[in-house]
């Protein structure tokens, strides 16, 4: 019997399905993001399991054997590092980021490395001319690598069981399409569907699949959410194309932490890896300035040592500006509300610009103790030494409160040749200051580390 078909509306955020038009979403609770789309229900009735045979019978927890996933090495240490370890098999990897700003050419970097495994690269955006080229500028040839240009799934399938690849990946899900749906490519539908085939294929094969994905305005993933709850990571790709760094960031992960980062440098030869970003985040000019301060802050198990930059200037128009770039402006306001109201300091009418160097965000909570320092600098105009950084969170009433991996922190600072450290004097307990040669000081309020600095 030929298959059924008919009509039904999809919200185009969340991706929920309705009979009919809705003005506001039931589950996301958005105005106006139904639309119409011709889906195809088929007869096929057959009850399988997972592997496409049979249903599994449920189990006892104890009696489920376990064991150690082995991973894939991709050749790429910020890549494996955000991962948990590496690709593992039968995993679906989404990577989502601004146009422009590097997915593909991450993932022909990993399809191309991978000199030891079959990779086969479908791109539904370029054709196999585009990405040779983009292969050249890279430097970096793999005869095991293969590229072909396709949209259709069932071509794609094809393809997969001629080649019978160790590694997918494809670039991007948005482009592809499937005959059992008969709505356009890049229709909730369509990438719904579409990744549940890959999913299926992942899962059956144990061949690990990376998606590239499209993102919206918002910067949120475009397609239904269900999307990101299908795969097993999501990564994010992070960056302004005015600066030359890249940030990979994990949002989800079922086989690793969530809190790792990794850092590339976007060269005409493709992205490198940032394997020390401390060096390349701080400023080499001489020259001390004031509204320049160092903070000694962490991402997942990394420590890193970034460059937090204030310019606090008379309000020139009556009503003072508050801009922030690479932090919380939000963060921001509550910590001049702090100075202002706990620490005497009168700021209010002054316009207050902050910014972190390089182009990176940072959520970092222990970077409040530098951000409050270097608005400080600014505000008197007397700056501060080279070979001096901090770490500490502040609370409302001006109090420093403890972070955590403090070790570290202080390491990284001693490694790069500070000489001085200002840290939370909880953060004391526990703490062998014995194997530093950097000088601690440890601080409890605002008003000592100014009295210190500023000998006031």
């Amino acid at each position: 019997m030929p298959p059924k078909t008919k009509t039904a509306f999809f919200c185009q955020n969340c991706g929920v399905e309705s009979p009919k038009w809705v003005g506001k979403c039931p589950s996301c609770g958005e105005w106006n993001t139904f639309v119409e789309e011709v889906i195809v229900k088929t007869n096929n009735k057959q009850t399988v399991g997972s592997n496409g045979q049979k249903p599994n019978k449920p189990q006892k927890i104890s009696d489920i054997e376990t064991s150690e996933e082995k991973r894939y090495n991709t050749q790429n240490n910020e890549l494996n590092r955000v991962l948990g370890g590496g690709l593992v098999p039968g995993s679906m990897v989404l990577i989502g980021g601004e146009p422009g700003i590097g997915k593909s050419t991450l993932a022909l970097q990993i399809a191309l490395n991978l000199k030891n495994h079959t990779t086969l690269y479908i791109s539904g955006e370029e054709s196999a001319q585009q990405i040779k080229l983009r292969g050249n500028r890279l430097n970096s040839d793999n005869d095991r690598c293969l590229i072909v240009s396709e949209t259709s799934m069932e071509n794609i399938f094809s393809h997969i069981k001629n080649t019978k690849p160790d590694i997918l990946v494809i670039d991007s899900i948005q482009t592809l399409g499937t005959q059992v749906v008969e709505s356009a490519p890049g229709s909730i539908s369509q990438i719904r569907e579409c990744t549940a085939q890959l999913l299926r294929f992942a899962k059956e094969s144990s061949v690990p699949v990376l998606l590239i994905g499209h993102i919206t305005k918002d910067g949120n993933l475009a397609g239904p959410k269900i999307l990101e709850h299908i795969v097993d990571t999501v990564l994010q790709f992070e960056g302004d194309q005015n600066h030359m760094y890249r940030i990979l960031r994990a949002t989800k992960n079922r086989f690793g932490s969530t809190s790792e980062m990794g850092i590339y440098e976007m060269r005409s030869n493709g992205l490198r890896e940032v394997s020390n970003p401390s060096e390349l985040l701080l400023s080499s000019n001489d020259e001390s300035l004031s509204g320049v301060a160092i903070s000694a802050s962490m991402e997942g198990m990394r420590p890193f040592l970034i460059e937090v930059q204030a310019l606090v200037s008379t309000a020139a128009y009556g009503t003072p500006q508050r801009s922030s770039t690479g932090f919380d402006l939000r963060r921001l306001n509550m910590l001049l509300a702090v100075l202002e109201k706990r620490a005497g300091f009168r700021i209010g009418t002054k316009d207050v610009f902050l910014n972190i160097a390089g182009g990176i965000k940072v959520n970092d909570p222990a970077i409040d103790l530098a951000v409050i320092i270097a608005v400080l600098s600014s505000s008197m105009d007397i700056s501060l030494p080279k070979e001096v950084c901090f770490a500490g969170e502040i609370g409302l009433s001006s109090e420093i409160r403890p972070v955590n991996r403090i070790d570290q922190r202080i390491s990284e600072a001693e490694k790069l040749g500070f000489k001085h450290i200002f840290i939370p004097k909880n953060n004391s307990k526990g703490l062998d200051t014995s194997k530093f040669k950097i000088k601690i000081h440890f601080v409890s309020k605002v008003g000592q580390v100014f009295q210190t600095l500023f000998k006031q």
